[in-house]
């Protein structure tokens, strides 16, 4: 085969799913106490930090784990709404890059028969149900953002505004959990 003809389909989404495995080699396993002293000593400006880390696959682990320390030093609540805040901002950040920059290989995905089949095959009305529903626990999760956001960020049917009502009550919701487990331990 002449590599000069070797064409990548959906180049983006490639890169996409090759840097989140590449982070995950990466950081898996890795201590990350440098990173939780470092935030812990920032007060709240380091939950507001943490709630931005907490929606990247490759930060999670280690956000979630800072807002677990965090809910023994800081006030609860405070600390729940600030870090909903950072994750609000972290998610934007996903939402707009994955709307703008893929918007031509999200085109071209639609075309593909697989995906129109199922796309037929499921009714309108529970699509958007399933697909809120399925991001909604993906966003609210300690799990990556990036799936959930970018499910959310391909539907035309979510404006950025409402997209960042329910990033940010989803997460919030998250992060207290996260919280109110760190100050039962």
């Amino acid at each position: 085969m002449n590599m000069s003809s070797f064409k990548i389909k959906y180049p983006k989404f490639l890169l996409l799913v090759v840097t989140f495995v590449l982070a995950y080699i990466i950081f898996s396993g890795r201590n990350f106490s440098p990173l939780h002293d470092f935030l812990l000593s920032l007060g709240y400006v380091g939950t507001f930090l943490a709630g931005i880390l907490f929606v990247y696959g490759f930060t999670a682990a280690p956000a979630t784990a800072v807002l677990l320390i965090t809910a023994r030093n800081q006030h609860i609540i405070l600390a729940g709404f600030i870090a909903g805040f950072g994750a609000l901002a972290g998610d934007l950040l996903i939402f707009r890059f994955i709307r703008h920059s893929f918007a031509d290989e999200v085109e071209l995905l639609s075309k593909e028969r697989s995906l129109q089949y199922i796309n037929n095959k499921i009714p309108t009305r529970l699509k958007k149900y399933l697909i809120l529903i399925l991001a909604g626990f993906i966003i609210s999760s300690p799990l990556p953002d990036e799936i959930g956001v970018s499910l959310l960020a391909v539907s035309t049917a979510i404006s950025t505004k409402v997209f960042s009502v329910l990033a940010y009550m989803l997460n919030t919701a998250g992060i207290f959990v996260v919280l109110v487990i760190g100050n039962l331990l």
